[in-house]
């Protein structure tokens, strides 16, 4: 037997000591050497025999336990040393190690960096301050070996937002945005993904409101190209190159965008170099999109009231044009409402120093009411007119009455100096009767003349005023149909 010293344990029960000796195998007898009165060896010796049995029996346990774990987590975990969990990815990927706060490749050609994007929605477009609204997935492509990490079986490794602080990032931003933040709920949307040979990944999701210059020219009927613009802001083109990495199928769209005044006709990309005098050349990446305006709302909100209105102001060419308080407020009723629209209308635009399509059409609209209230003033003007000289010619009728009818002067054959001079001078005092006679029809005719004179004119001047409302009640329509047949041939 190879007897070795095991252990050497005292244990002190009042003055007995004990000393055990085992084999290296555990399995053999055991040797206990006692000293010290009243010692019983045999009570001592079965209590060391069983403590001799359960250990190794207690350590085999414990090993194939131990077995049991490391097999299952060879199954399940890759003896890569990326999984170790006692290498950190910082030691890992060698950060100390580097100076990240230059660019990879510091000194040699400008770096290529790749870019895609996902929009996930065009959240709102606004008129008046002539911008949009618009979130997306911003992801950068490019290689830094520095990051570089040994891997047998060519695995990345992603991380989130607290690694990125500590590396090179490009240093990107949006041209003429407003507003811009990325979401950080419930943590910062980052991710970085790093390959074993340096390749980079990083994303991010951002919402931006950027300026859009817009063309209100032909509004309501208008379509408008706006762009979100992104930048390298300290690298120009000698240090980093932006690219779009799939060209025009670098810009993908969630299906179900959608905007309740427009319609997305369009999203491309461009990419153009842009000079500043102080600081040079750089890249320029363009995500460019074509909206189309709805009309519908504008149809119902601005086109039919204003089309109503000015129907409604040529009811007032059916109404008699001595009912003063039936037309009046009609027309006046007519034009605060155009005023009305209007004005409700332009709350809701810039102010612009150019026309806008709507307004050709309201303004034009807001004319048409306009003359239908000229228009009974004219009528009631010229009623005026009429009415007074109706008056005139009934007094000058009333006065020529006052003359001797032929007929009766005819049964009187005696005439004298006096009546004759009265008449007009007409008879001589050597006058006879036949001469009488022809004196009287002459006078006769003459009256008769005046009075069918004096009812021609009555008769014209009623027909003049009572004109003006049947030429109206073709004419308004007419033209306003050929406007609007004008009007939409233009601008739809």
């Amino acid at each position: 037997m190879n007897w070795f010293h095991r252990e050497n344990s005292t244990f002190l029960k009042g003055e007995r000591t004990f000393l055990y000796l085992g084999q290296e195998n555990s399995t053999g007898p055991i040797v206990v050497v006692a000293t010290g009165p009243d010692v019983n060896p045999s009570t001592e010796l079965e209590c060391l025999r069983q403590r001799g049995k359960s250990r190794p029996q207690r350590q085999r346990r414990e090993v194939r336990e131990e077995t049991h774990k490391q097999g299952s987590s060879i199954l399940k975990r890759s003896p890569d040393i990326t999984k170790s969990p006692l290498t950190k990815s910082e030691q890992l990927l060698r950060i100390d190690d580097h100076d990240f706060s230059m660019r990879p490749g510091f000194g040699g050609p400008a770096i290529p960096v790749g870019v895609d994007v996902q929009v996930e929605s065009l959240d709102s477009i606004s008129e008046v301050d002539m911008d949009f609204t618009m979130t997306l997935y911003l992801r950068h492509y490019w290689k830094d070996e520095r990051l570089s990490f040994p891997s047998t079986n060519n695995l990345s490794m992603t991380f989130d937002g607290r690694l990125v602080k500590k590396i090179w990032v490009p240093d990107m931003f949006f041209v003429h945005s407003k507003r811009s933040f990325i979401h950080d709920t419930t943590t910062d949307n980052v991710m970085l993904r790093v390959q074993p040979d340096g390749k980079v990944l990083y994303s991010l999701r951002v919402t931006v409101t950027a300026m859009c210059n817009m063309d209100f020219s032909r509004f309501p009927l208008d379509t408008q190209t706006c762009s979100l613009e992104i930048e390298s802001y300290a690298y120009t083109e000698d240090d980093l190159m932006l690219y779009w990495k799939k060209g025009n199928d670098s810009l993908k769209t969630d299906e179900r965008i959608s905007l309740s005044q427009f319609l997305i006709q369009e999203f491309h990309t461009t990419t153009k170099l842009a000079f500043y005098s102080s600081t040079g050349w750089y890249n320029r990446l363009y995500i460019n999109f074509t909206l189309r305006r709805h009309i519908f709302f504008f149809l119902l909100q601005t086109y039919f009231p204003a089309t109503l209105m000015v129907m409604l102001s040529w009811v007032s060419f059916w109404i008699d044009r001595r009912a003063v308080p039936a037309r009046v407020p009609l027309g006046i009723t007519t034009v605060l409402t155009m005023s009305t629209i209007i004005t409700g209308v332009n709350a809701s635009m810039p102010r612009v120093s150019y026309i806008k399509a709507v307004d050709i059409y309201l303004w034009v609209s807001f004319v048409f009411v306009f003359l239908s209230v000229l228009e009974y003033a004219a009528v009631n003007y010229l009623t005026t007119v009429q009415e007074r000289k109706e008056r005139e010619l009934r007094d000058k009728l009333s006065c020529t009455c006052g003359i001797p009818q032929p007929r009766a002067m005819m049964m009187d054959n005696s005439y004298s100096d006096g009546e004759v001079n009265d008449i007009g001078n007409y008879v001589s005092d050597s006058g006879d009767k036949q001469d009488r006679m022809m004196v009287q029809l002459a006078l006769n005719s003459e009256r008769n003349a005046i009075r069918r004179k004096s009812q021609r004119n009555y008769v014209s001047m009623r027909i003049d005023t009572h004109a003006i409302d049947k030429y109206s009640r073709i004419i308004f329509p007419a033209a306003y149909i050929l406007f609007n047949l004008i009007y939409w041939s233009i601008f739809s």
